[in-house]
C-alpha cells in the first residue's frame, strides 16, 4: 500500500506510535500517551456544539504534561500540524509541541521559541522532564506521583483545571508562601482546591519540610453556604480527616477541634469568641496550608479585621481563590497574594464550551422615573408637588406597587414559567413584594413556586436555596433576593437573571452574570432581563468577559443592625444583605389611568464574551451556525416565502443543513418573537427588519387583501388566515388546502361546487399569501 492510500489512523498506528514507544513513552513507569479532548466547543442550539479541540497525543510523565504531538497522514506535510500543535501546547501549558506525519518530525520549544526538524529517536520521558524542569525538586516528584482522586473515574480534570492544580503545586514545590488562582465563576474552583489538598495530603507535604506527617489544611470562606459546599466536595477524604470549625462543634468539644487534617470554617466564626477571637486558640504555626475562598471579598484587604487571621497564621502557605481579575477595587488582594499563577476567564469558558453564552433583554418603560402628581394617592409618607424619583430611589425611598406588578407581568408573560430564574431586588422588603406578586401571577398551582432567599429568611431560606440548586427539583422555580445570591449559588439550570435594582459596580454586575453561566443539558443560552439599564456596564472598559464578585454595598440602604451583612440566625457571613433605612418610605398608589398606561419598550441585545456588542446575525451564527449564505437579500426571501411550494422546498433545504422545525423555533424564541412568522424571524436575523406578529400580517390581509374575491372564497380565506394566526406558517402549506376544503365543506368535491374549479381555488390561496408577505 502506498502512502497515498494510508489513513491518518494507519499512520499513527504504524509510524508515530512505535516511535514514541521506542523512546519509552507509555513504557517507562510514570509515563503516559493519551489523546485529550481539550474542549467540547462553544454551546450552540439544539444540543449541538461549535468546533471541538482534540489533541492526538499528550505526553505525560510523573503527573505533568510535557509535550503535545499533532499527527497527519503520511502523504501530508509533517509541518501541516504545527499551528495546531502550538495552540494545544499553549492551552495545555506544555513545554514542547511536535508535528509529524510519521516520516518527518517537527519540534517547537514553547519556552525559548526554538523550532526546527527533529531527527529520531524521539526524546525519552526523562529527556523531556530534565529539559522542562532542569533542577530537581523532591516535592514536585512526590506531588506528581499522587494520582488525581477521580471518584472511580467519574471525574476527569478539564485542561484549565489541570493547569491550575499543576501551577499551584509547582508554586508550593518551589517554596512560595502566597499563591493566587483566578478562574471565572462556574469553572470549578472548589474541585481544583480539593485536588490540591488531596495531593498535599497524600504526599505528606507540610511546613516540616519532610514527608513525616499529614498537613493541616484550613479552608476559609466568608459564608456558611460556601464552607458547607466545600466540606461536602471534600468527602473523598477519610471521615476522621475532615472537620467543621463552627460554634456547635466548639461547644460540643469544649474548644476548637484540632484532631483532623482538613478544617472548614468562615471568617466570622474565627473572629468571635468569649475570650477573644477563636483563631487565637490555635498556635500560629498550626496550619500548614490555608485556602481562602473568594479571597477578594475582604480577607486580604488592609483595612479588614479579617486580615488579622491571615497575618496570625502567616507561617502557613496561603492560597487565594478568586473570580476577580486585577482591578483598582481589589488591589489589596493582588498586593497580598501577588500575580495569579494561573488565570482562566469567562470569555475562554464560553468559547471553549464550559460556560453558557447569554443575551440581554432590555426592558425600558414609561415609569422608569416618577414625578409626584396629586392624581395619585399617598398611602404612606410625605411628598411635595414636583418631587421626582429615579431608579435608585424606587423601593428604597419610594414604593409604587403597580410599577413592580407591571414589571412582574412583563417578565412572566414572556418567559417559559417552568424555567428557573433569579431575581435581584433593591431590598429584602422589595424581594418579598416581588415574590408575592410573582406567586399571584404564576400559572403554576404550587404555593412554593417563588420564594425569597435573603438574610432575614435564615434557615428556611437556605432550605429553599438547596431545593432550587437541586437539578432534579422544579420547585421553587424562582428565587428573589437582594444581595445574598449574587455569589455562592451553584445552580446549573438557571435560565433567567432578572435585574430589578441598579447594579452599583462593575464588580457586582460581573458576579451576577456568573450566576447564569453554569452549563446544563438543553441549556443553550441564558437571558439577562434588564429593567434598570445595567447593560450599560458592558460599555465600561473594565468589562473583559471575566466575572468579578461584588463589593459590599455602600450608601443607602444602610447595613443591618449590628454587623454589616451579618446573617440572621447564625454565625454565617456577610451575605451583603442590608436592612431597610429607618426613615419611612413613601408609598404611592397610581391613579387607574396611569396604571393602565404603563408601557414597555423591549430590545434584545447580544454581547460577545469579551463584552463587545454583536448583531443578531453574529450571535445567531455563534449559536446556530452560518445561515446568511442561503439568502442574498430581503426580496429573495419574500419571493420564496410568498409561494407555498417554493417555501416548502426552502424549508426542506434548511432542514438538510441542520435547521429543522425545532431549531427554527429555538431561533424564534431567542429573538423574542414567539408570535411571529418564521419569515419575520429570518428577515430580522439576516436583514434586521423588525418582526411583525402573525396577527398583524393576517389583519393586513383582512383589511384590504380579499376585496377581489367572491364572498364564499373570502370566507374560506378568512378561516385559513385565522388558522395561520393561531398555529403558524405550516397552515399555509399546499397540502393543507385540501384539509381546509374538507373541514369546511365536507369534501374537496363539495368545495369545488361552492367555489369553482380547484385551480382557481389554488390561485386564490397563493394570491392571499402574496398579500400576506407583501410588506
Amino acid at each position: 500500500m502506498s502512502i497515498q492510500d494510508e489513513t491518518e489512523a494507519e499512520t499513527r498506528t504504524k509510524r508515530i506510535l512505535p516511535a514514541l514507544q521506542a523512546a519509552g513513552w507509555g513504557v517507562v513507569a510514570g509515563s503516559r500517551i493519551r489523546e485529550e479532548l481539550i474542549c467540547p466547543g462553544r454551546i450552540q442550539s439544539g444540543g449541538t456544539r461549535g468546533k471541538s479541540l482534540k489533541c492526538d497525543y499528550v505526553l505525560e510523565y510523573r503527573g505533568h504534561k510535557l509535550a503535545v504531538l499533532e499527527a497527519k497522514r503520511a502523504d501530508v506535510s509533517y509541518r501541516d500540524g504545527v499551528g495546531q500543535a502550538k495552540d494545544y501546547a499553549q492551552r495545555l501549558q506544555t513545554r514542547y509541541a511536535y508535528s509529524s506525519n510519521g516520516l518527518g518530525w517537527y519540534a517547537i520549544d514553547m519556552a525559548t521559541g526554538t523550532e526546527g526538524d527533529l531527527s529520531l529517536p524521539f526524546p525519552s520521558p526523562d529527556d523531556l522532564w530534565n529539559q522542562t524542569f532542569g533542577k530537581a525538586n523532591a516535592w514536585r516528584d512526590r506531588f506528581g506521583a499522587v494520582p488525581f482522586e477521580t471518584d472511580g473515574g467519574k471525574w476527569d480534570p478539564r485542561y484549565y483545571q489541570h493547569n491550575a492544580i499543576t501551577a499551584a503545586l509547582e508554586a508550593v514545590a518551589r517554596g512560595d508562601d502566597r499563591i493566587l488562582l483566578t478562574l471565572a465563576t462556574g469553572t470549578g474552583k472548589t474541585s481544583i482546591a480539593f485536588q490540591i489538598a488531596w495531593k498535599l495530603f497524600e504526599a505528606k507535604w507540610s511546613l516540616v519540610g519532610t514527608p513525616s506527617r499529614r498537613p493541616r489544611i484550613l479552608f476559609l470562606a466568608d459564608r456558611n453556604i460556601l464552607a458547607d459546599q466545600a466540606y461536602n466536595a471534600f468527602s473523598a477524604f477519610p471521615p476522621d480527616a475532615i472537620t467543621r470549625i463552627d460554634p456547635g462543634t466548639i461547644r460540643k468539644k469544649g474548644g476548637v477541634p484540632k484532631n483532623a487534617s482538613i478544617f472548614f470554617t468562615i471568617f466570622q466564626t474565627f473572629m468571635t469568641g468569649d475570650a477573644g477571637p477563636v483563631f487565637n486558640d490555635y498556635p500560629k504555626d498550626f496550619f500548614d496550608f490555608i485556602i481562602i475562598d473568594e479571597c477578594h471579598r475582604g480577607g486580604a484587604k488592609d483595612e479588614s479585621e479579617w486580615r488579622s487571621i491571615l497575618e496570625y497564621f502567616s507561617p502557613a502557605v496561603q492560597m487565594g481563590l478568586t473570580a476577580t481579575p486585577k482591578r483598582k477595587h481589589n488591589a489589596d488582594t493582588y498586593g497580598y497574594f501577588g500575580e495569579p499563577v494561573y488565570t482562566y476567564a469567562l470569555r475562554d469558558g464560553i468559547e471553549d464550551g464550559f460556560l453558557t453564552p447569554f443575551k440581554v433583554r432590555q426592558m425600558a418603560s414609561t415609569i422608569d422615573a416618577y414625578v409626584w402628581n396629586p392624581e395619585d394617592e399617598i398611602i404612606q409618607g410625605e411628598v411635595e408637588i414636583g418631587d421626582s424619583f429615579t431608579e435608585g430611589d424606587f423601593n428604597t425611598k419610594i414604593v409604587i406597587q403597580e410599577r413592580e406588578l407591571s414589571r412582574v407581568r412583563e417578565f412572566m408573560n414572556e418567559v417559559d414559567q417552568r424555567q428557573k430564574a433569579l431575581i435581584f431586588c433593591a431590598t429584602q422588603d422589595h424581594a418579598a413584594l416581588i415574590r408575592d406578586l410573582i406567586n399571584q401571577e404564576k400559572t403554576s398551582t404550587d404555593p412554593d413556586y417563588c420564594q425569597r432567599v435573603t438574610a432575614d429568611d435564615g434557615t428556611i431560606g437556605d432550605a429553599h436555596l438547596r431545593a432550587f440548586q437541586d437539578n432534579d427539583k422544579t420547585i421553587p422555580t424562582v428565587l428573589t433576593t437582594s444581595q445574598k445570591l449574587s455569589t455562592g449559588v451553584d445552580a446549573r439550570n438557571v435560565r433567567h437573571i432578572v435585574l430589578m435594582r441598579p447594579i452599583r459596580s462593575m464588580i457586582e454586575f460581573k458576579q451576577i452574570i456568573g450566576r447564569g453561566t453554569r452549563t446544563f443539558d438543553g441549556k443553550d443560552f441564558f437571558t439577562i432581563w434588564d429593567f434598570v439599564k445595567a447593560h450599560e456596564n458592558f460599555n465600561d472598559p473594565d468589562w473583559d468577559g471575566e466575572p468579578i464578585a461584588p463589593e459590599p454595598p455602600r450608601g443607602s440602604p444602610i447595613p443591618e443592625s449590628g454587623t454589616e451583612g451579618q446573617e440572621a440566625g447564625g454565625d454565617d457571613a456577610a451575605s451583603g444583605e442590608v436592612k431597610e433605612s429607618p426613615k419611612q418610605k413613601l408609598v404611592i398608589k397610581l391613579s387607574d389611568g396611569k396604571e393602565r398606561s404603563i408601557q414597555y419598550i423591549k430590545t434584545t441585545t447580544y454581547w460577545s464574551a469579551d463584552g463587545k456588542p454583536m448583531s443578531a446575525a453574529e450571535f445567531m451564527e455563534k449559536l446556530f451556525g452560518e445561515l446568511s449564505g442561503l439568502i442574498k437579500d430581503e426580496d429573495q426571501l419574500r419571493a420564496i416565502w410568498s409561494d407555498p411550494d417554493n417555501r416548502e422546498r426552502f424549508l426542506a433545504q434548511l432542514s438538510d443543513t441542520g435547521y429543522d422545525a425545532d431549531r427554527l423555533n429555538d431561533i424564534r424564541q431567542l429573538v423574542d418573537a414567539p408570535k411571529s412568522d418564521l419569515f419575520d424571524v429570518l428577515n430580522y436575523i439576516l436583514f434586521t427588519s423588525p418582526p411583525k406578529t402573525r396577527k398583524v400580517r393576517a389583519e393586513g390581509v383582512r383589511q384590504d387583501g380579499l376585496n377581489d374575491f367572491q364572498p364564499e372564497m373570502q370566507k374560506l380565506l378568512l378561516s385559513i388566515l385565522q388558522a395561520y394566526e393561531e398555529a403558524g406558517v405550516a397552515e399555509l402549506a399546499t397540502k393543507k388546502l385540501g384539509q381546509f376544503l374538507t373541514a369546511r365543506y365536507g369534501s374537496v368535491g363539495e368545495g369545488k361546487a361552492k367555489l369553482g374549479e380547484l385551480g382557481a381555488v389554488k390561485e386564490a390561496y397563493k394570491a392571499m399569501q402574496v398579500g400576506l408577505y407583501a410588506r
